[in-house]
């Protein structure tokens, strides 16, 4: 893929590359929208309908999209020209944001077209997040990659500190018609910086994947990269639980402290200004403080914020409330996102990050319609109070699962296998391909070897292998044939392009057990036609 930043000086802060800044800018303006919109959607079920459940059906018609679309749209980013995908989901937002607009002040809109709305609205994000979040690295340089994402959380938590607030007093003045208005205005920005962004076009040695064969591809990889695992557990363990506090704010707003649409917006607001507050000494904790101890405290902090949401008697409290948890859940959101960018390389960066989007929205949307059901049946404090304890409880992960560091590994494409030795070039589709590697290494070695062996078989199976496994010799003590099979030529050729210098790393690891003058035989085996 070819970069199109220019990186002139590879110590420039992200805020350096222009295009990086000016989609930066243009999404904090759409991201304003956005809350916008929540705020008016939020505040305006709750004068449509009194059931907790249609109110918490709000925020899983925002997020159920997500959960739904997106991988097909993290395989459309990796196969398609992601502009082109972006431009498409962007104006798909803006029609709904208007089409829900002209509805609302007509006095047509119905709980029943509030969600449909909403969720045409979360298709449009859920096909443009998974991208979003893909080019970043073709906006920055390498080093400057973990300050734009983290500066792309703080570009969200500027909205989030803007947005409820100006959504709040704009539904109070002129009602909520006027903030879908201005949801589908602020669109505007960002497909003003796609059209003017001219993204140089991929050159591909390969043919491109097949739309389906992208979707198991990023699949495959979620399930064998061991670091990418890590984030989706802890990702599905805190955000479950953090769903209550979204879920429910409506309701304590409205009902438990009595505030109107602009009080409303001003508690969103603090969780927002906690969150830019937080993103702010993100930077310099992160150098200090180890990721996995970062995700401990803000997962406490929110937990303890949750609870305190379902006891406090005022506003003022309130506020003081949702700035904590903004403080914490930028530095969880941080921490997952950043591990969750550097856990992918190239070639499915995108389906990688729609697979931690799905758990993300997933979690979030099962956990709106867990915690409202359960408001519905009880009360809201008591959803509120079950959802802390339940997240506390779950800090079980950090201790099982670890947030790695910022990490320096260095998943480019390294090259380094050797061309398969043919008599005659196989089509792209003959298959499937068998490989099938000798190793000679002492006996007394065999065993460490082999378990060294098993642990770098996900990296086979995470870049294309539906299966793997090893054999000994037992009429030749120390000979170790590892075979694994790929569904065809051109797949095993993708597998050449895809595995990385940490790999390689690995390998020559494995083949310092290897004895003998000549390097490991590997052999490719086809079916017969």
């Amino acid at each position: 893929m070819t970069s199109s930043h220019p990186a002139p000086d590879s110590s420039a802060g992200p805020l350096s590359f222009p295009v990086f800044r000016a989609l930066w800018i243009a999404t904090i303006v759409s991201n304003i929208g956005t809350w916008m919109h929540d705020v008016g959607a939020g505040w305006l079920m709750t004068s449509l309908s009194p059931s907790p459940l249609l109110v918490a059906l709000v925020q899983a018609a925002t997020t159920l999209p997500m959960f739904l679309l997106a991988l097909p749209a993290g395989a459309l980013a990796d196969i398609v020209d992601r502009r082109r995908l972006l431009l498409m989901a962007q104006i798909l937002g803006l029609v709904a944001a208007a089409i829900l607009a002209m509805l609302t002040w007509q006095g047509l809109t119905t709980p029943h077209v509030l969600l449909a709305a909403t969720f045409v609205l979360g298709v449009s994000a859920a096909l443009s997040a998974p991208v979003f979040q893909a080019i970043v690295p073709e906006l920055v340089s390498q080093p400057a990659l973990p300050d734009a994402i983290a500066l792309n959380s703080l570009g969200i938590n500027i909205a989030r500190a803007i947005g409820p607030a100006l959504g709040g007093v704009i539904v109070a003045i002129a009602g909520s018609p006027a903030v879908f208005a201005l949801n589908a205005l602020s669109v505007v920005a960002v497909l003003a910086v796609l059209l003017a962004w001219k993204r140089p076009a991929n050159i591909h040695s390969l043919p491109p994947e097949h739309f389906f064969g992208a979707m198991r591809a990023g699949c495959r990889y979620a399930r064998h990269s061991p670091a990418l695992r890590l984030v989706l557990i802890r990702a599905a363990g805190f955000f479950l639980f953090s769903s209550a506090l979204w879920a429910m704010l409506p309701l304590v707003g409205r009902r438990g402290l009595g505030l109107d649409a602009a009080g409303y917006g001003a508690l969103l607001g603090c969780m927002g200004a906690g969150a830019v507050v937080g993103a702010i000494l993100l930077k310099k904790l992160r150098k200090r403080i180890a990721a996995n101890t970062l995700s401990i405290a803000a997962t406490l902090l929110f937990a303890l914020a949750t609870l305190a949401l379902a006891l406090v008697p005022n506003a003022w409290l309130a506020g003081t409330v949702m700035f904590a948890a903004g403080l914490a859940w930028i530095g969880m959101l941080t921490s997952l996102n950043v591990a969750a960018q550097m856990a992918s390389p190239g070639w499915v960066k995108a389906r990688a990050l729609a697979v931690y989007l799905l758990v993300f929205q997933g979690a979030m949307t099962g956990g709106s319609i867990l915690w409202g059901s359960l408001a519905a049946r009880t009360s809201v404090g008591t959803a509120l109070a079950v959802a802390a304890v339940g997240q506390a409880a779950a800090l079980i992960l950090a201790v099982l699962w670890r947030l790695p560091k910022d990490s320096t590994t260095d998943l480019a494409p390294s090259h380094h296998w050797a061309e398969p030795v043919m008599s005659v070039q196989p089509t792209d589709d003959r298959g499937p391909v068998l490989i099938e590697i000798e190793y000679r290494v002492s006996p007394e070695k065999a065993g460490e070897f082999i378990g060294a062996l098993r642990r770098f078989s996900s990296v086979r199976q995470r870049d294309g292998a539906i299966r793997w496994d090893v054999w000994e010799d037992i009429a030749e003590p120390g000979r170790v044939v590892e075979y694994f099979i790929v569904e065809s030529w051109v797949e095993h050729q993708r597998q050449h392009a895809r595995v990385t210098h940490a790999d390689a790393i690995d390998q020559k690891m494995l083949h310092a057990f290897h004895v003998g003058e000549r390097p490991p035989v590997v052999r490719h085996l086809l079916r017969p036609l």
